[in-house]
């Protein structure tokens, strides 16, 4: 069967993915929006409302707008939580959200300040469905529980059987259509980075500099350039990653920067899999760079 996750598909090709934000959670919005240049759009409910039923209107639109150029029902759509990943029990105890956003059927879910390698485990766990069976020694029973896959299943073109099949966390599972990120992003995760790197089912982490810099007591540390400790911090993380086969996400907000050498500084300096895009230019930039065949 062919991939759901545009995205994973382009990992699995070694290829890099551009993201970009919608302008508003409507019906229209995803309609218009189904012929993006992006290859993901994310919904930052970190910082905004956490609006479940603009959501599901905008994966109706995207849906019934698609299929996408490349051949995709959608594009890749992923969130953010308005919870953090700082504790396993506040994981738990809002694992109602990512349960919300999972049924509307987006494609995956990047939690903030990932703490401890217990706290990523329980990430994993509340976004996998019980029967699921890869790892569960590592991750425990999954506690993403049976109904979710309405009206998930129908934004993928599946059956609901077929749905929660897959609806698991690729590369976990390598059938798998979810994928999870982290944000790596203050000094109490980069304590811990080398085992929450190597929690399964984690297929990206960024840095979070924004925050990072604020952790180590900076308040507007966010671009470069960047004092010595926020280098080391970026390494750190990086090499955790690069180690467990996770990918990088991060942009380089550098002014003194063309757009052309933001993007080769991020491709080939960083190694980022993932970054964000001001638009189709930059995004084009970057796929005609590393040789990309897939369609937009």
């Amino acid at each position: 069967m062919a991939r759901i996750n545009k995205c994973i598909e382009l990992l699995e090709q070694g290829q890099p993915y551009y993201a970009s934000h919608p302008s508003e959670l409507t019906y229209e919005a995803g309609l218009k929006d189904s012929q993006t240049w992006a290859d993901m759009l994310m919904m930052d409910f970190e910082h905004h409302p956490f609006d479940t039923i603009g959501l599901t209107n905008y994966m109706r639109g995207l849906r019934d707008g698609g299929p996408t150029p490349s051949g995709h029902l959608t594009p890749t759509v992923l969130c953010t939580l308005p919870s953090n990943a700082i504790t396993p029990e506040e994981v738990r105890y809002n694992a109602w959200q990512a349960r919300h956003v999972l049924a509307t059927g987006i494609h995956g879910i990047l939690h903030t300040h990932a703490r401890t390698a217990e706290s990523v485990k329980a990430f994993v766990q509340i976004t996998r469905y019980p029967f699921q069976s890869l790892s569960r020694d590592v991750i425990g029973e999954g506690l993403r529980g049976a109904g979710g896959q309405r009206p998930a299943h129908e934004i993928w073109g599946l059956s609901t059987g077929e749905y929660a099949k897959v609806a698991d966390p690729w590369p976990l599972n390598p059938d798998g259509e979810i994928l999870l990120g982290l944000k790596i992003e203050d000094r109490h995760c980069l304590v811990n980075v080398d085992d929450i790197a190597a929690v399964p089912g984690i297929a990206f982490a960024e840095w979070g500099p924004g925050d990072m810099g604020m952790s180590f007591g900076e308040p507007d540390a966010h671009d470069p350039p960047y004092p010595q400790f926020m280098n080391d911090a970026r390494d750190r993380v990086k090499a955790a990653l690069d180690k467990n086969g996770v990918g990088f996400y991060s942009s380089w907000a550098d002014d003194d920067m063309t757009m052309e050498q933001r993007v080769d500084y991020s491709i080939d300096v960083l190694g980022v899999k993932m970054m964000g895009a001001r638009d189709r230019e930059w995004a084009d930039y970057g796929r005609k760079k590393t040789g990309r065949t897939m369609p937009v």
